[in-house]
């Protein structure tokens, strides 16, 4: 399947391809390589012939119907044809896919990738082996009801309105909106619905582990263009996003910093070598709390020099986080409670 795959591109560029090229490509046999050109012309009915005149083989194209003197119709394998590595490629996300908790996407895939498989199994890498080999781990991941994905995924698909139930960790309510749906995001190891909430007359990202009820609405979505998404919900710093209003100015020090070198936190930050191996990184955001919590990974070896609310808000809740520890520690044992109260 391979080798008829590239004979096609071979043959499409129109030149005539001599057969000991072919033989060269593959490393196999003339007669393997002749019956891979009459399986293509008995099978795929592909328009093969021999140009003494040029010594190789070429297509023989049929002028195209109703086209001007001159022009030709272009012979294209049937269906849909692909590579040992694109097949392999294939077949590793499917593993990605079932890992995001969609078994919508996952049902869509798996015919597709049955027949894959069966293709793939007379040859050197078998699918146990890419499972073996390669390994995604997904952390922090928040897993999504089925049917709340389903309802969710076909209302952005079919442009209509939702109706949420919807939980707020950080109110510990559970609140009822009204939205349009726009697109889907998956965004570190979680899906996120990017909407306009008809309730606040504003764009909000809904995470949907948070949704415990989702109804299909008949109205029409209002539909918003990609760059106003982009720069409400897709400019700022990680999923709270919105259009950023301020620059988060941070420096990073050994061992830190070694990594900070590497990452991307935000697309249009701005990183600059400073010395002692120290980096500074410049990151645009709207609503800190993301950005906080990636800021905290790195401590003690980050120093937050602007702007001053967010250097407050990081150092209030590592001092939060020191009271609750050294008060856990003045509470007594278990046991130590027990023989006391004995």
């Amino acid at each position: 399947m391979e080798r008829i795959f590239v004979i096609h591109k071979m043959l499409e560029k129109g030149m005539a391809v001599p057969l000991r090229k072919i033989m060269e490509e593959f490393e196999v046999s003339r007669p393997t390589v002749k019956r891979d050109l009459q399986y293509m012309r008995d099978r795929l009915f592909a328009p093969i012939r021999y140009d003494r005149e040029r010594g190789g083989y070429c297509y023989d194209h049929p002028p195209a119907r109703g086209g001007d003197a001159g022009e030709f119709a272009r012979y294209q394998l049937p269906g849909v044809w692909l590579t040992s590595a694109e097949m392999h490629a294939l077949l590793l996300m499917r593993d990605f896919v079932e890992q995001l908790d969609s078994r919508v996407l996952a049902d869509a895939l798996a015919p597709a990738l049955k027949k894959i498989e069966s293709l793939l199994a007379a040859g050197k890498v078998k699918q146990k082996d890419i499972r073996r080999r390669f390994r995604m781990i997904v952390a922090r991941h928040r897993p999504v009801n089925d049917q709340i994905f389903r309802i969710v995924s076909t209302g952005v698909l079919q442009r209509k309105r939702l109706s949420l139930v919807y939980f707020s960790r950080y109110s510990g309510e559970v609140k009822e909106r009204k939205v349009s749906p726009q697109r889907l995001i998956w965004y570190s190891s979680n899906w996120y619905l990017d909407a306009w909430c008809h309730a606040r007359e504003d764009f909000r990202s809904f995470s949907l582990d948070a949704i415990h009820g989702a109804t299909l609405l008949p109205e029409k979505a209002d539909e918003y263009a990609q760059d106003v998404l982009d720069a409400r919900l897709g400019a700022g710093y990680g999923i709270f996003a919105g259009e950023p209003d301020q620059m988060a100015v941070l420096r990073f020090r050994l061992p830190a910093s070694r990594w900070i070198e590497r990452e991307e936190w935000h697309p249009k930050q701005r990183l600059t070598p400073l010395a002692g191996s120290e980096v500074r990184l410049e990151v645009p955001y709207s609503d800190p709390r993301e950005l906080v919590q990636d800021i905290l990974r790195f401590v003690p070896d980050v120093v937050v020099e602007g702007p001053e609310p967010l250097r407050l808000l990081v150092l209030e809740h590592l001092e939060n986080g020191l009271a609750v520890l050294r008060a856990e520690q003045r509470k007594p044992a278990a046991g130590e409670a027990r023989f006391s109260a004995g």
